[in-house]
């Protein structure tokens, strides 16, 4: 069963209608020939899945008929990774795609002391289209019906103010604790740094603000592989708790 999306604004319940535009429609209609009267599968990202019988297809919007839903509760266990912008851009990509298909919940790309790569603020809004769309892509092949929610940038102090997480844990060559945290059934936000780690300052002041370090074992990994590995330690955990509330 392939999965599809559509923005929640473009889903009418009481008309029993939605409509689907964009890249999905190019790949609906254009690459996978979809017609009308075919069946398809469609998620809004906030938990609904539809199932839908296309009753138009126009040049840019493909319109059709609810005939039945389903909606899942949003997952009680949220994983947040602030993590920094890498100088080289496919291996953020790279983090974004794997992050979503082990179910991060959020993402913040942050700037650090040692953060190679800082946008302009006058690209930021084309480098959240282009990561909105990695994380979709990532969310429809592994049939997440709830799409990661992704930030603008934050400086590291900011990241550092963020309040609401049950547990918050940082990432770091320095530490030899391992990690031991419990984090099903809570919000979780992991700190991970960029090329050359945090500076020792960075680790002081993460510790000032709650955040627990701990080490993700003795060889030293890449940014993405260690962000990855913080999304996928939460995930073991989830599996070994036989939990279903993770989406």
């Amino acid at each position: 069963m392939e999965l599809f999306y559509t923005a929640a604004e473009q889903v009418d319940f009481n008309a029993r209608i939605l409509e689907i535009d964009g890249d999905e429609f190019h790949h609906l209609v254009r690459v996978l020939r979809k017609k009308v009267g075919d069946t398809i599968f469609v998620t809004d990202g906030f938990g609904f899945r539809y199932e839908v019988t296309i009753t138009d297809v126009g040049k840019k919007v493909l319109r059709g008929e609810i005939l039945s839903y389903v909606h899942c509760e949003p997952p009680s266990t949220e994983v947040t990774v602030a993590i920094s912008l890498l100088k080289a851009p496919q291996r953020f990509d790279f983090f974004l795609e794997k992050a979503t298909e082990l179910g991060v919940s959020t993402i913040i790309p942050m700037i650090t002391a040692r953060t190679i790569s800082q946008p302009s603020h006058e690209k930021v809004p084309g480098k959240l289209s282009r990561w909105k769309t990695i994380a979709l892509s990532a969310a429809r092949q592994s049939k997440r019906l709830y799409l990661p929610a992704l930030r603008e940038p934050l400086s590291f102090s900011k990241v550092l103010e963020l309040a609401g997480y049950d547990a918050k844990l940082m990432p770091y060559e320095g530490s030899t604790l391992p990690p031991m945290a419990q984090c099903v059934g809570k919000k979780v936000l992991f700190l991970v740094g960029g090329e050359g780690g945090f500076t020792e300052a960075e680790v002081q002041s993460a510790e000032a603000a709650g955040f627990s370090p701990l080490s993700f074992g003795n060889t030293i990994l890449r940014a993405e592989t260690a962000g990855i590995f913080a999304v996928a330690y939460v995930r073991s955990q989830l599996l070994n708790a036989e939990s279903s509330a993770w989406i």
